[in-house]
């Protein structure tokens, strides 16, 4: 069995027996649900339930904006389930009508295309994610069990990289526990495994990019990269703002035009939401 051994003042620790016996630890009888997103720690995780031999199913959340090579890479997993996230009335909700129904587009601190497209599915469920923490030493304490949410109070979502996040967590706000099997592990140590493994993955990485996400993702440092290399979903995107545009009030709204908002939204409107609110209106 592969190995990914780390040095500790304690000992050597295999990581990947870490990760077995942690899944093995909390194995529930009706099987886990695996949150698979098609980046490299999913891959790991979905590998390593395979070798703890514990029950589980795949699931991949369609949220209508993620890369087309990662969307076709993940399809090449015939056990990998596609879940299609729906409103109370069974229509699918999509980027593109949530940013009609929402009246604004998502944002660095108003990221509701997470909860809504990203998190519908799997409640009840012991959820295996792959999320990890950073490498820092200050990311590394409090591991054991809590109930997500930040010092301050606000919303952690279930797939973020975070440094409160644990190996074993309560999110009541999605009504699920969150198992992360390889939330200590480093980049390193998930490539190391991959290769070991001979795991194929989505050829995205081997273009330069270190984590994949949703096009035009307001979170990514590469927003702007993004919607100029897929111009189809920056007009998609340009289509959602304009349908959005008729649900608001122009005279009060700086908005005038879809543009206006794609301006905003690629570059001033960052700033501002990270200092404080938006300033969407003129009152």
């Amino acid at each position: 069995m592969t190995k990914i051994i780390r040095e500790t003042l304690f000992g050597n620790i295999d990581m990947v027996q870490r990760a077995i016996d942690r899944l093995k630890a909390f194995e529930p009888k009706d099987g886990y649900y695996l949150a698979y997103s098609g980046g490299k720690d999913s891959i790991v995780i979905k590998r390593l339930t395979e070798m703890a031999k514990v029950k589980f199913e795949a699931h991949y959340n369609c949220t209508s904006v993620d890369p087309p090579e990662l969307v076709q890479f993940i399809k090449k997993q015939k056990d990998v389930f596609f879940d299609i996230p729906k409103d109370k009335n069974g229509k699918p909700i999509t980027m593109w009508n949530l940013i009609s129904r929402r009246k604004m587009p998502p944002t660095r601190i108003v990221r509701y295309c997470c909860s809504d497209l990203k998190e519908s599915s799997g409640k009840g469920k012991i959820t295996i994610t792959g999320v990890r923490w950073d490498e820092s030493v200050n990311r590394k304490n409090n591991r054991n069990l809590i109930n997500i949410g930040d010092k301050k109070g606000g919303i952690i979502y279930n797939d973020e990289n975070n440094e409160a996040r644990r190996m074993v967590e309560n999110c009541y706000r999605t009504q699920k526990t969150l198992l992360n099997p390889i939330v200590d592990w480093t980049d390193s140590e998930v490539w190391e495994f991959i290769k070991k493994e001979k795991l194929e993955y989505c050829s995205l990485y081997d273009k330069g990019y270190k984590r994949l996400g949703c096009i035009g993702c307001p979170m990514s440092s590469r927003q702007k990269e993004e919607l100029e290399k897929y111009p189809k979903y920056k007009k998609l995107y340009l289509m959602a703002f304009e349908k959005m545009l008729k649900n608001l009030d122009l005279e009060k709204c700086k908005w005038k035009s879809a543009q206006d908002v794609m301006d905003w939204w690629v570059g001033e409107g960052k700033e501002k939401l990270i200092k404080g609110q938006t300033d969407f209106f003129d009152e």
